[in-house]
């Protein structure tokens, strides 16, 4: 883009991925966009596309995931110099392991032919994308076998992340729902299964289909799966999800940079201010932002605070789904334990919105280091515990051992990411491969599994917890000095002393707080290790005071969505077992 120096189109067109693709097939056929999302970003044709995807899922140490699947309406944007003429782009982010390197493809389209083919051949996780883009853009993709809504209702009109689409409830009639209304989306709601495929008997027996959810404790949330039983057995099922959906994509494009920090905390909403991390982050490299040392290790500090917090929620309702009723109980007091200290710090417990550009709220208060050297000395005999009264314990191992298991290839085809691939044996933790925020400068290991069944889903979580320990710790003893914010225009207001001695500041200050900082015409992405996978937020900016799009790559998705290609073959009660093990919540799925 206009903004980017040549030093950064330098780089990228440098990159060994670029020169493979130009080799195979040709200059002309990429249009290289430089960016400060730290990846070669091609823009291709949309004849070309299945052709490039299967070159780099084939070639020597392949681009094995489908990152991300997204698009955005172009229509609006000012700032498109130097790009290809388009209403609408998709764009296809690649992740490969064997590499630890990523790629995003471009396809221009426009108004009157939005369509693409499907790579659900290539990518079998690009089903529920494809579906989502189409959900929310209208474009379609040739080819799809079900190319239905995900995230909204059957009955919804229009496209919601389209420009023209409202946004606010003042944009829309008051909400009205008659009897017939009612009795419409209850039909909508109603599945068929010959719509998916399925058979309603065979010649043996007939099938029945079963709803789980979406009111169900053991779905963690409203999440709906249908069942298709042949007895016990699960012969097919098809999650159903939007239910939860809250359009946080959408409430990017209406709140300032700053105001829309405190959206971040409920999208996982067990994750406090991992959520806010990647947003952060991705503005800072948009702003030009360096975060002072103090502020790396304070967020790092309060991240591995929130993931063991997440992890113990996960146990507790993990072997609660298993049949123990006490783990629970003991999961929650520790979690206690955990929100004490994170309360004393930020202020606040489950959703502190605490991170800000350019460093954090507030420095540390007195007598922190005492109050989480207290939770430190605690939990270690805490998680021996565990392992010897749930881990060990025969039931849950009868339960648990070699159910729901997977492969790490088919884990990468599905895009799993974070415990659940390194439960496989995938050495694959980005607070190592790809060192962020600080992370370099700790000494930790990364808990690995060998079997990726839901035992190993379970146990390695543990071990997370005794390396977040490790970690903060680490942070106790060497928490650097200095201040917890970066100085610099575009953070947060400056301190209150200063704005009152000099007019400069003031006038920055007045800016701040009433319009928010503008940030340059440019696009950016961070990733991070959140609790439950890989979490990444990739901002367009258009040189506004709010993000021209706002895009949220979550876990939880595509985590829910290899469930059929588990648990089919499997009985109910592995089911429930599988569940409790994948670690999600819905707003992490549906944001």
């Amino acid at each position: 883009m206009s903004t980017e120096t040549p030093t950064a189109e330098h780089v990228v067109t440098d990159d060994p991925i670029i020169g493979a693709l130009r080799q195979r097939f040709g200059d002309h056929a990429l249009l290289v966009q430089p960016t400060l999302t730290g990846m070669p970003v091609l823009w291709i044709a949309r004849d070309s596309l299945e052709e490039v995807l299967r070159f780099l899922r084939d070639m020597p140490e392949p681009f094995e995931m489908l990152y991300d699947l997204s698009a955005i309406d172009e229509r609006l944007r000012a700032h498109r110099h130097g790009l290809p003429e388009a209403d609408f782009t998709v764009f296809y982010h690649l992740l490969s392991i064997s590499r630890n390197r990523d790629v995003m493809l471009k396809v221009a389209l426009h108004e009157d032919d939005l369509a693409l083919p499907s790579v659900i051949s290539l990518y079998p996780n690009a089903n529920w994308y494809e579906r989502e883009v189409w959900d929310m853009f209208g474009i379609a993709f040739r080819g799809h076998p079900h190319l239905t809504r995900i995230l909204m209702p059957p009955t919804w009109q229009g496209h919601p992340l389209r420009k023209e689409h409202g946004a606010r409830a003042t944009e829309f009639d008051p909400y009205t729902l008659t009897v017939e209304g009612q009795g419409i989306e209850q039909r909508a709601l109603q599945f068929k299964p010959e719509e998916w495929g399925m058979r309603r008997e065979n010649e043996n027996t007939e099938f029945m289909f079963l709803n789980l959810g979406p009111n169900h404790p053991s779905a963690h949330g409203a999440f709906r799966l249908v069942l298709q039983l042949d007895g016990e057995e699960i012969v097919d099922c098809v999650p159903d999800i939007g239910y939860h959906h809250r359009g946080a994509e959408k409430m990017g494009e209406r709140q300032s940079w700053h105001s829309y920090i405190p959206y971040t905390d409920r999208i996982d909403y067990t994750g406090g201010v991992m959520n806010n991390y990647p947003y952060i982050l991705a503005v800072e490299k948009l702003a030009g932002i360096e975060v002072t040392e103090r502020a790396k290790v304070i967020r790092v500090m309060m991240a591995e605070m929130f993931r063991i917090s997440s992890h113990l929620l996960f146990l507790g309702t993990y072997l609660q789904d298993l049949g123990a009723m006490s783990p629970v109980f003991f999961t929650f007091t520790d979690r206690q334990k955990a929100y004490e200290v994170i309360e004393a710090i930020t202020g606040f417990r489950m959703h502190p919105a605490w991170y800000r550009i350019g460093g954090t709220a507030m420095d540390l208060p007195r007598g922190w280091d005492t109050l989480v050297q207290g939770f430190l000395d605690w939990m270690p005999k805490r998680l021996r515990e565990y392992e010897r009264a749930m881990m060990d314990n025969a039931i849950v191992r009868e339960r648990t051992r070699h159910i729901a298991a997977f492969t790490t290839r088919e884990a990468l085809s599905w895009g799993v990411t974070g415990p659940n691939l390194r439960a496989t044996g995938c050495d694959f933790d980005l607070r190592k491969q790809r060192p962020y925020g600080g992370y370099e400068h700790f000494d930790f290991e990364v808990p690995l599994g060998s079997h990726g069944d839901a035992f190993d889903r379970g146990q390695l979580r543990i071990e997370e917890m005794r390396q977040s320990l490790r970690i903060i710790q680490q942070c106790v003893d060497h928490m650097p000095a200095g201040d917890y914010k970066a100085d610099h225009p575009l953070t947060t207001p400056p301190p209150r002393e200063r704005m009152l001695q000099h007019i400069e500041t003031l006038i920055t200050h007045f800016l701040q707080v009433s319009w928010g900082p503008v940030l340059e015409p440019g696009e950016s992405m961070a990733m991070i290790e959140a609790t439950k996978g890989i979490n990444s937020y990739y901002l367009t900016s258009d040189g506004n005071t709010m993000s021209y799009r706002t895009r949220i790559r979550t876990p939880s998705f595509p985590h829910l969505q290899q469930i059929p290609s588990v648990m089919r073959g499997g009985f109910v009660p592995d089911l429930i077992a599988h569940l409790g093990s994948i670690d999600f919540v819905m707003a992490d799925v549906d944001r």
